[in-house]
């Protein structure tokens, strides 16, 4: 067994997480489940992470030992990227402090394509539109609040229709590719086209939440990272890295294909 094979049997994975591709150069990508933090915020916050694992916030990575290692030191994975913890899907890291730089460039550099799924209630009047907006991102009492209204702040996203029902109420699965990453950015946008995430509690309809709730038995947020893909240059050469995350089954629960 090779001694990359070791270290991906070491990770501590949290409740639910799966590892769903990974590449000779060190990125790893897993899939979250809805509920999952991307790391620990604060003190009991592990257990419910996607390590279980103390978090080093100043250097953004994970820490663990693994008494089968062959070499003594703590092992370490740097996150890459962050879903919010009610957000489903593909999240990355890296296993060299050297290759997360490489990488999180990338993502600033807006030269990552990430691809999500979302169940809305009502359904767009065009079956492919890209979004603009103007948002206005600020913190209340440590939680950040963005409004699609008064804002400067530029954020654009391309909307296909997947799939349409019919029924009461109606519910539409899109597919979202955010082309900017701004805070709550997609979830915004939606509600702002009178397309609210189905159990968004933040900026959702909370009376159609909660009677749908009711009857598919889950307050989840149905919003799903569903893709995420990116080429980049790594000691003089240049890797392609791909990763999906099924959609989760309560998904075609809820909407039937």
């Amino acid at each position: 067994m090779s001694a990359s094979d070791r270290f991906r049997l070491s990770l501590p994975l949290g409740r639910e997480v799966t590892l769903i591709g990974h590449d000779a150069q060190g990125v790893i990508a897993f899939n979250k489940p809805a509920g999952v933090l991307s790391h620990p915020n604060e003190p009991g916050d592990e257990r419910r992470s996607l390590l279980i694992a103390p978090y080093a916030t100043d250097g953004e990575y994970f820490q663990w030992t693994d008494p089968t290692a062959d070499s003594p030191g703590p092992r370490r994975l740097w996150l890459l990227n962050r879903l919010d913890s009610a957000t489903s899907g593909v999240i990355l890291a890296a296993t060299s402090a050297e290759l997360a730089d490489v990488i999180k460039a990338h993502f600033k550099r807006k030269a990552v394509r990430k691809v999500y799924q979302a169940l809305v209630f009502g359904a767009p009047r065009q079956p492919a539109e890209t979004w603009r907006d103007r948002l206005a991102v600020e913190k209340r009492s440590g939680q950040i609040r963005t409004a699609a209204h008064a804002g400067h702040i530029p954020a654009e996203s391309v909307m296909t229709v997947l799939r349409a029902g019919d029924g009461d109420p109606r519910l539409a699965l899109l597919q979202l590719e955010p082309r900017t990453g701004r805070s709550h950015q997609l979830r915004v946008q939606c509600a702002k086209r009178h397309l609210p995430i189905v159990g968004d509690q933040t900026y959702g309809d909370f009376a159609r939440n909660r009677a749908l709730a009711k009857v598919i038995g889950t307050k989840r947020l149905f919003l799903h990272s569903m893709q995420t893909a990116f080429d980049y240059e790594y000691r003089g050469r240049t890797h392609a890295f791909a990763a999906t995350a099924p959609l989760p089954e309560e998904f075609a629960r809820v909407l039937p294909e």
